[in-house]
């Protein structure tokens, strides 16, 4: 899409009195607690000849009546006037930021970041900047990100700066730049995606001219760090309103980058009308899979939310879809081991984006198991398939039980009624399994030491069939007791060929003496 010719920022009713009053006092409200430091710490600066202003989220949060857990400062003293400031100042104080301006404190439970005055250039190929300090609150404000994150409490007496118009844009619940949001976005590309994460915390919507030049500019995105772009889509995704960040994503172009799987969901809907979007489909999935979150704070078995793993299992369940899809006779779809293809891409994909390697085998093992429960039918699963959905899912059978909830999004009434029942009878089974066998903890009755000495053989690959093979019984026949476990085990020896018996180092050191 070409990019907007008009870079001005669009005209937007100027706030009412009233609604400026109320605005600041409930900043002043927010604020309250922390206005005495504020008033120290701008002391501090003006009494040694530099201006200091709080700045960015901090103030934007405090109209908004959100608290802020951090601090952020920009002052016009440079990073070793900060450092002499804050370290008489604070009980802790760090300059891992100092190549950028950046000195950090700590005073009680406050922590702060003081920053010199900023005036960025980009070099244009990757999103680093080329620090240069600036002079003035003003041109320091220009070079943000939004405009809503561009006001300022000057200290130590609070006024407010808000040379770009950002409490106007706050009102009016707005997303836009200070400057042209191409100069803005080509500077630093991944404030596209702070704009999507921003529509999923504060519910704001983009401006016109950010969405366009957000269209115009999404494969730059390209140059950003795979770690950046994870941390931003973290966030948007324990947002409180992920599917305001995810459409921005989508429909902006840049999940065609940063996540393709995404809109790649967005299959085309039979003439029929026999399928559903897969793409609204999921959105919903993940919105029902957050209402079944625990309260945070509560027990693992509750799943305390905001829950990422639950969170991108739930909006990933279904990525394996498109390349799965057949057309049947008789105009219908099918999606077959649409789940296994689905973990394979879920894997690849939070590879690519560097997440960690725990984070990456819990999704990827959500997406595999969500359709397990499909089996269940009417439930006439035996014991035996009730322990290894149990076992397969390990500790992550509460998000399962949450997923496999989330996953009914039918309109028929009777169905989703039924489909819960049957949930509800196996959740059941469940618990009485558990409360009688431990499964969480299940384990073959004879051990891997007890193994070997039963069979006489050494650790090694034949070991781990054996341990298998009492596992499958164990989960296939509950607890038979260990005597029973060792004849079984005999007679599961006394069937395999020679050629397995024969690979232990053991038994060939014994033949060759």
């Amino acid at each position: 899409m070409p990019a907007p010719t008009e870079p001005s920022v669009p005209p937007r009713a100027p706030l009412r009195d009233e609604q400026v009053r109320a605005l600041r006092e409930r900043a002043v409200a927010q604020l309250a607690p922390v206005i005495p430091l504020l008033r120290d710490l701008g002391g501090r600066f003006t009494e040694a000849g530099h201006e200091i202003a709080l700045v960015g989220g901090p103030v934007r949060d405090a109209f908004l009546g959100r608290g802020s857990p951090d601090l952020d400062f920009t002052t016009s003293a440079l990073p070793d006037d900060t450092a002499a400031i804050l370290r008489e100042w604070g009980e802790a104080w760090w300059d891992i930021g100092k190549e950028f301006g950046t000195i950090g404190a700590r005073h009680g439970p406050v922590t702060v970041e003081v920053t010199t005055y900023r005036a960025d250039a980009y070099d244009g190929l990757t999103r680093k900047p080329v620090v240069a300090f600036g002079d003035n609150l003003t041109d320091d404000l220009l070079r943000r990100d939004f405009t809503v994150n561009a006001m300022a409490l000057r200290l130590p007496d609070l006024s407010f700066a808000d040379p770009h118009g950002g409490l106007v844009d706050l009102g009016a619940r707005v997303l836009d730049t200070p400057t042209a949001p191409e100069v803005s976005f080509g500077d630093d590309p991944l404030r596209m995606m702070r704009g999507a994460r921003f529509a999923a915390q504060l519910g704001f919507r983009l401006s016109e001219r950010v969405t366009a030049a957000m269209r115009d500019r999404a494969e730059t995105i390209d140059i950003v760090s795979a770690e950046r772009v994870r941390d931003e889509i973290v966030k948007l995704v324990l947002a409180d309103r992920p599917r305001a960040g995810l459409e921005v994503l989508v429909e902006s172009g840049l999940a065609a980058y940063v996540l393709p799987e995404l809109p790649a969901l967005k299959l085309e809907i039979d003439e029929h009308h026999r399928h559903k979007d897969v793409y609204e489909h999921s959105l919903i999935v993940l919105e029902q899979a957050m209402a079944l979150e625990g309260p945070p704070g509560a027990p693992e078995d509750q799943v305390p939310g905001p829950d990422l793993v639950l969170r991108l299992a739930a909006l990933l369940h279904d990525i394996g879809k498109p390349a799965t899809r057949r057309l049947e006779p008789g105009g219908g779809v099918s999606f077959h081991h649409h789940e296994v293809v689905g973990a394979k891409l879920t894997r690849a994909r939070m590879r690519a984006l560097r997440f960690d390697k725990e984070t990456t085998k819990a999704v990827s093992r959500l997406v595999e198991l969500h359709l397990r429960f499909h089996g269940y039918g009417t439930g006439q699963w035996t014991d035996s398939a009730v322990r290894r959905y149990v076992t397969d899912a390990g500790p992550l059978l509460p998000r399962l039980h949450r997923l496999t909830r989330a996953d009914s999004t039918t309109r028929n009434a009777r169905k989703a009624q039924r489909l819960a029942r049957t949930y509800d009878d196996l959740e059941r089974r469940i618990a009485v399994l558990l409360e009688q066998e431990e499964l969480k903890a299940v384990r073959p009755e004879l051990d891997g030491n007890e193994i070997a000495a039963v069979l006489g053989i050494e650790p090694g690959p034949v070991l781990g069939k054996a341990y298998k093979y009492l596992l499958a019984v164990r989960l296939d026949e509950g607890p038979i007791g260990p005597a029973a476990a060792r004849e079984r085990l005999l007679a599961w020896w006394a069937e395999q060929p020679k050629s397995v018996q024969e690979q232990q180092p053991g038994r060939e050191r014994q033949r060759s003496r």
